[in-house]
């Protein structure tokens, strides 16, 4: 581990919590599966999943206000790693805490760019955020209420038995989504303009670019830039409609999902992986870009298919099979 930049801060209760956990639990098998997998709730995947079904699906202002709670908290975590560097439990020496599921399981446990520092838990505050939203834009429905407590103490415990994150760090990632959910809906309402309350974002959110170090800030800022763009534009230029089919908005999800990981990959192949993961200034600006146009791409310009697709949609089915 030498040469790696960053901090060894912790409390021996947090360490010898966590041999305890990783003594005490299975660290193979189909309980452990279960129990790493924890983590699933507060991760890119399930994000996307929620956030699309709503917007292109079910409702979109809703996904939007969703979308935007998680995006901001997505900048702002690495924005706090990048300024404490607390290094992960795993580096710490002296103790038996092993790394049992990585951030990027195809790069290198200590490469702390791929790896991303440890505070504040990026999966507890995700949680926190995105069902502390949920339940706060719908708050008579107590079932989201018990979501937004329970599956946060879910993905916090996860974190922790697997060896990524110390108690402290998921403690802080739940204020810190609680916070998000308080305070981005409330300057919303208050600054009217749109444009100066996306000023503000920018303010509170572009510093990162001039000292973060690690991919997860530049992947997130990329998001929000896409959101800003993509949001204004599809009011304007494509305006499309929710549906309350169900089949319908699976499908609408399923395809947003593909273009969000498969655009992804498209975007990456005209780099070498030696240019992308760099680490320098061009790396992180090809990130930084790759992220905007996917996700304007999503949500700007793919509901554009589904004037088209409502159309098959409401045929006869005689005139579908004709």
């Amino acid at each position: 581990m030498e040469g790696v930049l960053g901090n060894y801060l912790y409390y021996d209760w947090e360490m010898l919590l966590m041999e305890w956990l990783q003594s005490h639990l299975p660290t193979s098998g189909p309980v452990f599966w279960l129990l790493s997998n924890l983590s699933a709730f507060g991760e890119q995947l399930l994000l996307v999943a929620i956030m699309g079904f709503l917007y292109w699906g079910l409702n979109k202002e809703f996904g939007k206000y969703l979308g935007l709670n998680v995006l901001v908290a997505n900048v702002w975590v690495p924005m706090i790693k990048n300024v404490v560097l607390r290094l992960r439990p795993y580096f710490v020496e002296g103790y038996n805490v092993k790394i049992l599921r990585l951030v990027d399981s195809g790069a290198d446990p200590y490469d702390v760019a791929a790896q991303g520092y440890s505070f504040p838990s990026g999966h507890s505050a995700n949680a926190a955020t995105l069902y502390g939203a949920l339940a706060a834009h719908e708050k008579k429905r107590k079932i989201l209420w018990v979501l937004a407590i329970v599956l946060p103490l879910l993905v916090g415990f996860s974190r922790v038995f697997v060896g990524a994150h110390f108690p402290t760090d998921v403690l802080c990632g739940w204020i810190l989504g609680v916070i998000i959910v308080a305070l981005i809906p409330w300057l919303r309402k208050k600054i009217k303009s749109r444009a100066a309350f996306y000023a503000l974002l920018l303010l509170l959110t572009v510093p990162g670019f001039f000292y973060c170090t690690s991919n997860d800030y530049f992947s997130s800022l990329g998001m929000l830039l896409g959101f800003m763009i993509a949001e204004p534009f599809e009011e304007k230029f494509v305006n499309f409609e929710n549906t309350p089919n169900l089949v319908r908005c699976v499908l609408r999800t399923i395809g947003g999902a593909a273009i969000y990981f498969g655009l992804n990959e498209v975007l990456k192949m005209p780099f070498s992986s030696e240019v992308l993961n760099a680490g320098d200034l061009t790396a992180y600006l090809i990130r930084t870009l790759r992220y905007t146009i996917v996700i304007f791409v999503d949500i700007g310009v793919y509901p554009m298919l589904f004037k088209a697709t409502d159309k098959l949609w409401k045929k006869k089915p005689e005139e579908a099979q004709a």
